[in-house]
């Protein structure tokens, strides 16, 4: 795997519903490397920290992969690296084979893998359709958050590379169909409940469905 592009964005304002609302989800690629903070990338707007930025939400990861999928649904779109918010968009990354907890080096920073992106009203003003929220959570390849274990830049190229596998975790693509599903895989609740590289207070609210 590796980075295909880097991504950063200004404020934007939107409007929902006859509200403005300030969002970050506009990010476009950048010329120079970006620097990944312990809380969110280094000159990035992060709008709303009750569900962005943080320890276990600080920077973004999508797939270049995934992006011919949806340019065959949305054609008219102006299209171009960061589409999805993401900081990196990386060449290779597949939510089926990277667990919760692995390690990652990217650059010069230190990674590990948190949890999948789940998609609000933001994406679909973005895409000028709120149809794209659900169609993202039927795809079931939404990216992944990672935590920041050691600072530092990243740029377009690098590679990103397995420092160590978590063990007895679940893949980003196995707990993001368990936060989706109706009736939850008591094996992957178990699993999930204990694993510390998701936040704690993720882990409380799956606790009330084990059985």
């Amino acid at each position: 795997m590796y980075v295909t592009s880097t991504n950063i964005a200004k404020p934007q304002t939107i409007i929902f519903r006859g509200k403005k609302v300030t969002t970050g989800i506009y990010k476009t690629p950048t010329i120079q490397p970006i620097y990944l903070g312990k809380s969110d990338v280094k000159d990035d707007e992060v709008t709303d920290r009750r569900y962005h930025g943080g320890e276990f939400k600080a920077c973004y990861l999508f797939s270049e992969n995934h992006y011919d999928y949806w340019k065959n649904l949305y054609p008219h779109l102006d299209w171009n690296w960061g589409m999805f918010g993401e900081n990196l968009t990386i060449n290779g990354l597949d939510e089926t084979k990277l667990h919760i907890g692995d390690i990652y080096k990217i650059g010069k920073a230190l990674v590990q893998i948190t949890q999948p992106r789940e998609p609000c009203y933001k994406l679909g003003v973005k895409f000028s359709s709120q149809k794209v929220v659900k169609q993202f959570l039927n795809h079931g390849f939404p990216g992944t958050y990672v935590r920041v274990l050691e600072e530092g830049f990243v740029k377009s190229g690098d590679a990103m590379s397995l420092i160590e596998s978590a063990q007895n975790s679940l893949t980003i693509h196995q707990f993001y169909n368990l936060l989706f599903s109706k009736d939850k895989n008591q094996e992957h609740l178990a699993l999930a409940v204990i694993n510390e590289a998701l936040p704690l207070r993720k882990r409380e609210k799956l606790q009330a469905f084990i059985i």
